[in-house]
């Protein structure tokens, strides 16, 4: 009895508009922009992420910045181990070895 109840009630306020809410807060995202000026920073958003490559590159760097960043990059690998043919992307593999222990003979 009891089950049925907060069933029954659980229903209710889903068909009252605790659904219908979340539905609406979603509206305007899934709308297109009315606004001028909600459209012009869309369309800058754009063009940005395709003028860096989806995020991969910098947007129209001067040649000073990208030796900066080469430099900056350069000693982040020497710090953490990096250099030539290393790849810093890559998870680092451990090796565990289990350590040499004397046997112990207890028979004498």
């Amino acid at each position: 009895m009891l089950s049925s109840t907060i069933l029954s009630g659980v229903k209710t306020s889903i068909r009252s508009g605790v659904s219908s809410r979340n539905i609406g807060i979603l509206a305007p995202c899934l709308q297109k922009a009315t606004d001028p000026i909600q459209q012009l920073f869309i369309d800058k958003i754009r063009e940005y992420k395709s003028k860096s490559n989806n995020g991969k590159n910098l947007v129209e760097p001067s040649p000073d910045l990208e030796k900066e960043l080469k430099t900056e990059l350069e000693k982040i690998a020497r710090q953490f181990g990096g250099g030539p043919g290393v790849d810093m992307t890559k998870f680092p593999t451990f090796k565990f070895q289990d350590p040499v222990i004397d046997p112990i003979n207890l028979e004498k």
